[in-house]
């Protein structure tokens, strides 16, 4: 047995090894003042410096942040609707072709969505007239399409954990289907809602395959951006990027742990507050 443990945990750190130390080098590198980015030549924040005075870096950076909240936000209404749609309306008209659409993109290969997502477009541009270029309209879509069914999957699993019977308890007592759905419902998967928006948002940020068939000249996103000047080779300012990346990534997941956290201990308390109530 200690055999074992001491096996599991020299896997586990040669496992957190091989995940972390490439974010650890390219944050040491950072604040490389050499100009190599494998030679290190003292400590240095030039390369900030330099990055904030990068317009197409910072222009790119604002495009993705924008393109992400409102695709995020938006996708996350449509998954939402779409999840309680699934799992509490029952079988109706329609439910296996909504249930279809949503988990095909969760396993078609993104090169299909892509190609499919470029294909709709040239043919509505053809039929109807729209769009005339591709641009920020059609990265909306795009991010919003395949975002969203990653939310609806959310929603529907943690629908399917709760007991439906809480809701049928307030319809029996007068409350109306809108009321439970404001007062019980939501407040309930709001934990889920809200790992829904920021799986969606963190989808859209860093997407590139979908993302390269759906955008148009003067439309590249920070993804797109990196990955061109990483083709050409690793430079100093792509570490600095990075760094700060992974510096908003770890603000986001700490906030969004505290916020699940506390809203799962106000519910435990809320359940334990009503069964004493009940006694």
């Amino acid at each position: 047995m200690k055999r074992l443990s001491t096996f599991l945990l020299t896997m586990m750190a040669l496992g957190y090894v091989y995940l972390y130390a490439p974010i650890i080098s390219l944050i040491v590198f950072s604040f490389n003042k050499s100009r190599l980015v494998t030679v290190w030549g003292g400590f240095s924040t030039v390369w900030y410096a330099r990055l904030f005075e990068n317009t197409q870096i910072l222009d790119a950076a604002w495009l993705s942040l924008r393109l992400a909240l409102i695709s995020a936000t938006v996708a996350t209404i449509l998954g939402t609707m779409a999840g309680i749609a699934l799992v509490r309306f029952g079988p109706f008209r329609g439910r296996t072709m909504l249930s279809g659409l949503i988990s095909t993109p969760l396993v078609m290969p993104e090169v299909l969505t892509g190609v499919s997502t470029l294909m709709l477009f040239l043919l509505m541009a053809k039929w109807i007239g729209w769009p005339a270029r591709r641009g920020f309209s059609t990265l909306l879509i795009a991010h919003i399409t395949f975002s969203m069914t990653y939310v609806t999957t959310v929603i529907t699993s943690r629908l399917s954990a709760i007991d439906i019977s809480i809701e049928e308890a307030a319809l029996d007592l007068g409350s109306t289907p809108w009321q439970v759905l404001r007062d019980i419902t939501l407040p309930v998967i709001s934990p889920a809602i809200l790992s829904g928006w920021l799986l969606a948002f963190t989808i859209s940020l860093d997407d590139v395959v979908i993302t390269s068939f759906t955008n148009g000249p003067g439309y590249n996103t920070l993804p797109m951006l990196v990955w061109a000047k990483v083709r050409l080779g690793v430079t100093p300012d792509i570490n600095a990027l990075g760094s700060l990346i992974v510096a908003v990534v770890a603000i986001g997941v700490t906030v969004s742990s505290v916020v699940l956290t506390r809203n799962e201990r106000r519910r435990e308390r809320d359940i334990q507050a009503a069964l004493l109530g009940d006694h």
